[in-house]
């Protein structure tokens, strides 16, 4: 019996390292841009069952409930926590912040679009918008290279002002895309998730309508890890740690009392 309840302790032991890790990447990312938290989620392991729950105790009466013992525990994911960060001020003209639903589309080296919703965008040698790694945004957007000023309105528009005119120039329409299981997508690091079966198909459509946030020109989404609430699940990780590690040394204790006394 012992044993077993070390085998118990120890599946405790892995699982709360688990959660350690993912509590330790969220207190590293706290001030990467579009950032989205992470959560462990655990469920148990089989449980051994000994009686079952309405096994006959007598010719009239029977168990009202079960007699099963647990077996330990696992995590069984980590999901991303989609909910809304705050809006940091840049000033800088190309830095576009979602609020709301959906994501930046980029295409990755590989020709599969990746989705982002750090909106940290800067002009390549061709006056294309692109990531920080040179991934080109989708679809692509070209700024002429004497604009004299750029302007993005929260419905995606991208105009520009050129010398001798008057009236901005439109020169292109930010898309985003949406899902109908977010936490399904895939992280893939670089900010960048992928799609899978899990998330669906990607939804697209324009800011500010069908379903999708507004831009925020001049703007990005800080990481929506909250410090002190971090703080306080690793405190609780810790001692859920401790606890499975006392379990192992007192199973261990019994079974030396056995050991000398048999």
């Amino acid at each position: 019996m012992s044993t077993n309840a070390m085998h118990v302790a120890r599946t405790g032991l892995d699982a709360q390292q688990t959660r350690l890790q993912v509590i330790t990447n969220n207190l590293a990312n706290v001030n990467t841009t579009g950032f989205k938290r992470d959560r462990a989620s655990f469920e148990t392991l089989l449980y051994q069952t000994h009686r079952p729950a309405g096994a006959q105790t007598s010719d009239q009466t029977a168990l009202t409930g079960p007699m099963a013992v647990g077996t330990g525990v696992r995590v069984v994911a980590t999901e991303k926590i989609h909910t809304q960060g705050a809006m940091n001020m840049t000033g800088n003209a190309l830095d576009m912040a979602i609020d709301g639903r959906g994501f930046f589309q980029v295409l990755m080296p590989d020709g599969r679009v990746g989705y982002t919703r750090d909106g940290g965008f800067s002009r390549n040698a061709d006056g294309m918008l692109t990531t920080d790694s040179g991934y080109l945004l989708q679809p692509e957007i070209n700024i002429p290279p004497d604009a004299m000023s750029i302007s993005i309105s929260n419905d995606g528009i991208v105009s520009v002002l050129l010398p001798g005119q008057v009236d901005a120039q439109e020169v292109g329409q930010v898309e985003l895309a949406s899902f109908a299981n977010p936490r399904g997508l895939a992280p893939i690091g670089e900010n960048l998730l992928t799609q899978t079966t899990a998330s669906g198909e990607a939804v697209l459509g324009v800011p500010n309508g069908d379903g999708m946030g507004k831009l925020v020109q001049g703007s990005l989404e800080a990481s929506n890890v909250n410090v002190v609430q971090e703080l306080v699940d690793m405190i609780e990780t810790q001692r859920a740690y401790e606890i499975n590690s006392r379990s192992i040394s007192a199973s261990d204790e019994m079974l030396s009392y056995l050991s000398n006394r048999l």
